[in-house]
């Protein structure tokens, strides 16, 4: 399969796995890895995307407001902690890419995850 060229800040549709590991669902996903790697790697570093828009520390929602390019046909958020890095030839579509101000909220909140503690 021919490998798309994937540019940071899209969202995709990916087969997504639980965080069990029983199984996958078709899920979209938000590109975080800039575009040097996406250019050198065949994989891509995401966040999970979903309909669920309960709120939690760790997500951001979005909008057709915070997009650039495509359509949400429901209001979403992005879980900053759901991370995966999947393949480039596993990605089914694009469906739309996040505007730079929702994305730097974005990795904000992911940097808020990572933040080294007080040791």
């Amino acid at each position: 399969m021919e490998q798309i060229s994937i540019k940071q800040r899209e969202i995709l549709l990916v087969p997504f796995p639980f965080s069990d590991q029983s199984g996958k669902k078709v899920r979209p996903v938000a590109v975080i890895s800039n575009n040097k790697f996406n250019e050198f790697s065949s994989d891509v570093i995401t966040m999970g995307i979903t309909s669920n828009i309960m709120k939690d520390i760790y997500t951001i929602p979005l909008s057709n407001e915070d997009l650039e390019e495509g359509h949400l046909f429901d209001e979403c958020r992005i879980k900053a902690e759901n991370i995966l890095k999947i393949d480039q030839d596993l990605i089914i579509k694009k469906i739309g890419r996040i505007n730079k101000k929702k994305f730097i909220e974005t990795v904000s909140i992911l940097g808020s995850i990572i933040k080294l503690d007080n040791l």
